[in-house]
């Protein structure tokens, strides 16, 4: 009786394990339906903030600060209609990046009425500008996109991609899939580093606490994005937030200190706050990458190739040489208040973009991009750990 029992559990095992192994092989060797000539490049998912933005705040309400969808924004973009809704002259890192892995198309913004069915196959664009990590982040500008609400908008377009392909075909093409994810300077410039109003949070938090309160906010939001199926994310670090035209224009506000003055530097308390936040974001990645080894975490030093083009400015060539690494190429106010507002339609627009960094008060042109862009896909990059981008992209 004994026996007959033994040989019956043995016969069940051997069948229960049967079961999994063909499920487990079945799942691997789906084949997306239609993953074919079509679908051969990896689709690219896009999370971040103003500086990957590619239109998501044109079709939201109440965002006075925090939409561009109008001249000179976009007067260099190379095709369709200018004012796209990008935070510069022209294209942003990311549709650099994909124009030199050969991708046609620019990823479209989410909420875009064109970004559906299929068009989702080959990419979506989430990111806000003014997002943050934090959800509080932001709020001084309107209405914007959150990491955590970005995250809700990806849910809905995996929604889509199991109903196209099932479970099985949508994590194999989740697995090949390249996502981006540039956030967190907000958290420093429109959250914990406002003038004045900031100074309360201040008070309960050190630099310190408030970092680690943002990357134990963000092991979070990119654990559910793992979990949802991301394999191969690149996440970039935090520029040097302090050298920006906004910041420098209020430190000379606040300490009355002349236009290109001797003093007239960049907010060395900012950027000491954006590296102590890269470093532990590395130590982030690297942890990503230990416990999940089917996975590739990249990480992407933003604030390194930043600060190489500000300090060698007169160094890079891209369509002429840059000259002016300080100011925003378009003003809306006269010197010394330079920088201190967003760009507008009645902005002074400078007569060669290619000759500054910045943009606006905030963001790049269309050539530091281009210059962002040669740097971290260079073959033996100083500025991405511990994987190329091509690594990622072709893998």
């Amino acid at each position: 009786m004994i026996s007959s029992y033994s040989n019956f559990l043995k016969s069940l095992t051997m069948n229960v394990l049967m079961v999994l192994v063909v499920f487990a092989m079945s799942c691997r060797s789906v084949t997306p339906r239609g993953n074919d000539k079509g679908f051969q490049r990896p689709a690219i998912y896009i999370l971040g903030d103003s500086l990957v933005d590619a239109g998501n705040n044109n079709y939201i309400d109440h965002t006075m600060f925090t939409r561009n969808n109008f001249r000179p924004y976009g007067i260099n973009f190379p095709r369709g209609k200018p004012w796209t809704g990008r935070y510069t002259n022209g294209r942003t890192l990311v549709d650099i990046v994909g124009e030199m892995f050969g991708v046609k198309d620019y990823i479209r913004a989410f909420l875009d009425p064109a970004t559906v069915g299929d068009v989702v196959l080959h990419g979506v664009n989430y990111a806000s500008g003014g997002g943050g990590i934090l959800n509080e982040t932001g709020m001084i500008l309107g209405n914007r996109i959150n990491m955590d609400a970005q995250l809700d908008n990806f849910a809905n377009t995996k929604n889509y991609i199991i109903s196209k392909f099932g479970d099985c075909g949508s994590k194999k093409f989740l697995a090949k899939s390249l996502f981006v994810v540039v956030m967190g300077s907000n958290d420093f410039i429109d959250n914990y580093y406002i003038p004045f109003l900031s100074k309360p949070e201040q008070k309960m938090l050190t630099p310190a606490m408030f970092i680690d309160k943002l990357i134990s906010r963000f092991r979070l939001q990119l654990t559910r994005l793992y979990e949802m199926g991301a394999r191969k994310v690149a996440v970039a670090n935090v520029g040097p937030v302090g050298c920006i035209p906004l910041e420098r224009a209020i430190n000379r506000i606040l300490n009355a200190t002349e236009w290109h003055a001797k003093d007239d530097a960049c907010i060395s308390e900012m950027n000491d706050a954006a590296m102590l936040f890269n470093k532990k974001l590395k130590s982030l990645v690297m942890e990503f990458n230990s416990k999940n080894l089917e996975s590739k975490f990249l990480y992407v030093d933003i604030y390194g190739v930043f600060t190489d083009v500000i300090d060698n400015y007169q160094s890079y060539v891209t369509y002429v040489r840059f000259e002016n690494y300080r100011d925003s190429c378009c003003q809306t106010l006269p010197d010394p208040l330079r920088g201190l507002l967003a760009c507008n339609a009645k902005g002074e627009v400078c007569a060669d973009r290619s000759k500054y960094v910045f943009w606006d008060e905030a963001h790049p042109t269309d050539a530091t991009y281009y210059i962002f862009a040669k740097k971290l896909l260079e073959r033996d990059s100083k500025y991405v750990f511990p994987y190329t981008i091509q690594q990622l992209y072709y893998t």
